[in-house]
């Protein structure tokens, strides 16, 4: 290689080179400003890449590198396309022909490692162009980075070898190209679990995201030729709608991408919680509370979706035009209106939708109907695109489509497909004013993972899974009733209104069950119908409430309940629905816990409602029958009745009523046979217990019992679901606490020794050092009051109060410790987590064993709220 080596004295002096770092700060705050003053982002994504372009060149100039023939400096992926965000990696190739000398290498380093002083986030390869072509044919990311490249300065000749390589029908031939983009696409889809709505997107990366725009461009490129989206639609295969739309779509997450490059010092896509509120207020959003957060993140998972649509449907196109050269597989008609090719339907009329808009929902018939049918052909879905648009009312108005809307929801395989496939596209929208409310509607916490319309398309899949044989391990109440439930399509309606009216303020069951009443008289069905729907939306969360946040083992509880379900066929219903909402509120929500919660309610429930709701329970008859059975098995084990009798006069009758007869034998036998009364006894159940660890403490009781053994258990990172706080009649606790590992199972019973060990060791000495732990980095973005409410009772005797604060680590044991120095005993306690929530009940008594006074109460509200936040 013939070359004039550059001199290494042209290295910038450091008097240059903060000059420099002086500039790029100054065009940074020029950007953040002129952002502020909504110049369009597309001029400063533009501007930037401009910039950086001047700067390389200049340099290129300083360093002596221009001087050097048939090298190239080449910018490549994004700076390729000219664009470039605050933050974005600045890629660049220097490309020679042949290897560089020494000197030309020292030189071409010190230019790196300026621009790498600078603070530039360069991603760089300096390769010979024999290197560069072969790694491209290896590299599908290198291939695809080579396409977008754009000469900056150097040999022209060098870059135009590089271009009539790439660009030639040997380099990743367009089949080849476009097979591996939408593994590509499909792999990367898959790391998000192939859905828009995670609760801390990647404005890149995410599904409906800019790299699902790239994709459609480097497709295009390498099959068309086509170098931007508008050149795309100059070859047929985007129409001038589909370009504007798409454009609009880039322009709002360029928006979003650059007011986050913008509060950021490090490179990063992922809108996070900590960053959400900071972007929404940087571009204008406002509101109280979260509402500017919700607001933004509606229309940023709307653009998502939009995005996701077109590039489904482009990609489809693609396909047939690539990998079938055009050709189409023969169509199999299903109607009039309607054919099937391949897996797709697709519409034999090209304005179906605008002449009768009602034939959308035939189309979706079809689609419950037949199980070969997996999507809908682009050509249809372009047309029910431009119907959707120029609709002039929703169609619920249209009585034609009434009818054919509840022949859909009574159609047996109608929760398979068609309603997912019905939100993808729009349809549930275009349908249902209220429906159209709900899509993107997220909720600034971490327990709604989906946004609100994802939720309730996830509950409606649920209840599919109940007529499946392969689900009744986990669901094996709701496996059992759903198939005998007549009336599927109540069920389906109350799914659909069950959230429907959230973020409009108000309660949002009530609202929902006003609106589902009127919709399903406006449908025809019958008002028994109707309004056991509405009863359905109105008390959608009472069987949950109840199950994890009362005192299930109190008769009262339960025949309150029973009162409110009235019959069984509401019962029915509504486990189901319950089930199905908690398990599409967040896949960590369901275990076997809350299944043995909720299940121990609806046999509870449905006992009530058969012996008569005034016929209550004998208490005494159960107090008995436990005392009978356990003392069976005790005495098969040896134990004489008196040993029984003489351990039994020292506990209390709710000891028998609220412990199964199993549990009260295993307590006693331990106890009966403890070798050392003075040391505290600790028993972990072998077997889980409705679906966790029954830790069992056995021991004199104290004022700081509760508050120590929570402790314990949180240091070994055990989380407390439910504890039953007992006192002998001598002064011994006999407390019970239910435990879950981190994954929400039941403890190894290799950990019990453990953890005993440690109980014991920390009430011998009745003190617990509790390890201080940093709470988990998205807690540190959620403000939640700390609230404190103490509920009526019928009888009087017993306090119930209710605790909402932020879930930190050792909540439960500074809770414990203001019980203890306010002189408060805890009898019983449910504790449930929700998202960043804590939400706990506790049933409390004071020294007297009695109900707290309104002083006593008033009292223990001001502490605890002054220990928790301070705790923060």
């Amino acid at each position: 290689m013939t070359n004039t080596s550059p001199a290494s004295s042209a290295q910038p002096s450091s008097i240059v080179q903060e000059q420099l770092r002086t500039e790029l700060n100054q065009f940074a705050e020029l950007q953040k400003k002129q952002f502020s003053a909504h110049i369009p982002v597309t001029e400063l994504v533009q501007a930037r890449s401009a910039f950086i372009d001047e700067l390389l060149q200049r340099l290129w100039l300083q360093f002596g590198l221009n001087k050097v023939s048939e090298l190239s400096l080449i910018a490549v992926g994004g700076y390729g396309r000219g664009e470039l965000h605050p933050l974005s990696d600045v890629d660049i190739l220097l490309l020679s022909q042949n290897e560089l000398d020494d000197a030309t290498g020292k030189t071409v380093s010190e230019f790196l490692t300026l621009l790498w002083d600078l603070k530039l986030e360069v991603g760089h390869s300096v390769r010979t162009l024999e290197d560069c072509i072969k790694i491209g044919l290896e590299d599908l990311t290198v291939a695809t980075n080579l396409q977008e490249s754009r000469l900056l300065c150097g040999s022209s000749e060098t870059y135009q070898h590089l271009e009539e390589t790439v660009n030639s029908g040997k380099f990743w031939p367009s089949e080849q190209f476009y097979r591996a983009k939408v593994e590509e696409q499909r792999a990367r889809h898959a790391r998000y679990h192939d859905t828009t709505y995670n609760l801390e997107p990647d404005i890149k990366s995410s599904p409906g995201g800019l790299r699902d725009i790239h994709t459609l461009s480097w497709v295009a490129r390498r099959h068309f030729g086509a170098t931007n989206l508008l050149e795309m639609s100059r070859f047929g295969f985007l129409t001038d709608a589909e370009y504007r739309e798409l454009a609009e779509c880039q322009d709002s997450l360029w928006r979003i991408r650059f007011a986050l490059h913008s509060e950021l010092r490090r490179y990063d896509n992922r809108l996070t919680f900590e960053h959400q509120a900071s972007v929404a207020h940087q571009l204008g959003y406002t509101g109280e509370g979260n509402r500017p957060v919700e607001m933004m993140m509606k229309e940023f998972y709307r653009t998502l979706r939009r995005v996701s649509e077109l590039n489904k449907m482009l990609l489809q196109l693609f396909d047939q035009a690539i990998l079938n050269n055009g050709l189409e597989t023969e169509a199999t008609p299903l109607d009039d209106d309607f054919q099937i090719r391949g897996h797709l339907i697709e519409a034999t009329k090209p304005a179906l939708f605008q002449a009768r808009p009602e034939t959308i929902l035939d189309m979706f018939l079809h689609v419950a109907r037949n199980a070969e049918i997996e999507g809908i052909a682009a050509p249809t879905l372009r047309q029910l695109r431009t119907a959707r648009r120029r609709l002039n009312r929703f169609l619920v108005d249209i009585p034609a489509a009434r009818e054919k809307f509840m022949e859909l929801v009574r159609e047996p395989n109608v929760l398979s497909k068609a309603f997912r496939l019905m939100h993808r596209h729009g349809v549930l929208s275009a349908y249902l004013p209220q429906w159209s409310q709900i899509v993107g509607q997220m909720q600034f916490d971490l327990f709604h993972v989906y946004t609100v319309d994802e939720h309730s398309i996830r509950l409606l899949k649920n209840l599919k899974k109940f007529s499946d044989p392969e689900n009744r391990q986990r669901h094996p109440i709701c496996c059992e009733i759903y198939p005998r439930i007549a009336k599927k399509e109540l069920l389906i309606l109350a799914a659909i209104f069950h959230d429907i009216a959230k973020g409009r303020g108000g309660d949002h069951s009530e609202l929902g069950a006003t609106e589902a009443y009127d919709f399903c008289i406006q449908h025809g069905l019958s008002r028994p119908e109707a309004n056991l729907v509405k009863w359905l939306v109105n008390q959608h969360l009472l069987m949950s409430v109840t199950a994890q946040r009362r005192d299930i083992y109190d008769p009262e509880v339960v025949a309150e309940f029973a009162k409110e379900v009235r019959d069984e066929e509401r019962l029915d219903h509504l486990i189901c629905l319950t089930v199905a909402d908690i398990c599409a509120t967040n896949q960590e929500l369901w275990n076997s816990w809350k299944r043995t919660l909720l299940a121990e309610l609806y046999y509870s429930t449905q006992k009530a409602l058969r012996r008569g709701l005034e016929n209550p329970p004998d208490v005494r008859e159960r107090i008995r029958h436990n005392q009978q059975m356990a003392s069976a098995i005790l005495r098969s084990h040896n134990f004489t009745q008196r040993e029984i009798d003489v351990l039994w006069q020292r506990f209390k009758a709710d000891y028998f009523l609220r412990h199964t007869h199993k549990q009260i034998a295993w307590h006693a036998e331990a106890i009966l046979t403890n070798d050392d009364p003075e040391m505290p006894l600790i028993l972990l159940s072998k077997k889980p217990t409705r679906g966790g660890t029954e830790v069992f403490v056995y021991c004199q009781d104290k004022t700081k019992l509760f508050a120590i053994v929570v402790s314990e258990l949180d240091k070994k990172n055990l989380s407390v679901h439910d504890a039953q706080i007992m006192t002998s009649k001598d002064g011994y606790a006999l407390d019970t606490f239910m435990v879950l590992d981190p994954s929400g199972k039941a403890l190894s019973e290799g950990r019990h020794n453990s953890v005993r060990r440690a109980l014991i060791k920390a009430l011998t000495q009745m003190k617990s050092e509790r390890k201080k732990k940093r709470p988990p980095r998205k807690l540190l973005h959620f403000n939640v009051k700390t609230r404190v409410d103490f509920l009526p009772t019928k009888t009087g005797k017993k306090t119930m109060m209710e605790l909402v604060a932020l879930d930190m680590p050792g909540l439960l044991a500074r809770v414990g410790s203001v019980f203890a120095r306010q002189n408060i005993s805890l009898q019983a306690a449910k504790i449930t987590t929700i998202g960043e929530r804590a939400e706990d009940f506790f049933i409390l008594v004071n020294e007297e064993g009695s109900q707290l006074t309104d002083e006593q109460q008033q009292q223990l509200k001001t502490a605890l709220i002054e220990r928790l936040d301070a705790a923060r």
